[in-house]
């Protein structure tokens, strides 16, 4: 019985949709007062506009990937899931880019915009990071 090998670079698109998942529940930006945002506080669907798309299209897509990611490590075969994982984390980064422009619609996102790596808390740097060790586990082979 030989044990099987395991290549780390492997588990870093886990690990980053994973921690892209995590941050996305944790404090993004900073607000006045003291108040902070996560991701789900950008989610309007009375008022839905880019902000809403940007914010599901990251949360989404880090979900759909991790599970594509654990799912067949478990034993449960999915079809193109190397093409879905991928889609995937396409989807996440271009969530985050749509989110950015949407800033720019309204004034109150504008705020956040003005300063905003000056506003961005942990959550933030967390889905960065996330995307980073995703397409690196996704492209480095």
């Amino acid at each position: 019985m030989g044990k099987k090998k395991v290549n780390v670079i492997s588990y870093l698109y886990l690990i980053g949709m994973a921690i892209t998942t995590i941050g996305f529940c944790c404090p993004m930006f900073k607000g006045l007062f003291g108040s902070s945002a996560n991701g789900f506080k950008f989610i309007n669907f009375d008022n839905s506009g880019f902000v809403t798309i940007g914010a599901l299209l990251i949360f989404i897509g880090a979900v759909v990937g991790l599970a594509y990611a654990v799912l067949p490590m478990l034993g449960i075969k999915l079809p193109s899931s190397d093409l879905v994982k991928t889609v995937a984390v396409i989807a996440s980064i271009a969530g985050g880019i749509v989110l950015v422009i949407g800033f720019q619609d309204n004034a109150v996102y504008k705020a956040i915009a003005k300063g905003f790596l000056k506003n961005a808390t942990y959550g933030f740097y967390m889905v960065v990071v996330g995307w980073v060790l995703a397409l690196v586990g996704k492209f480095a082979k």
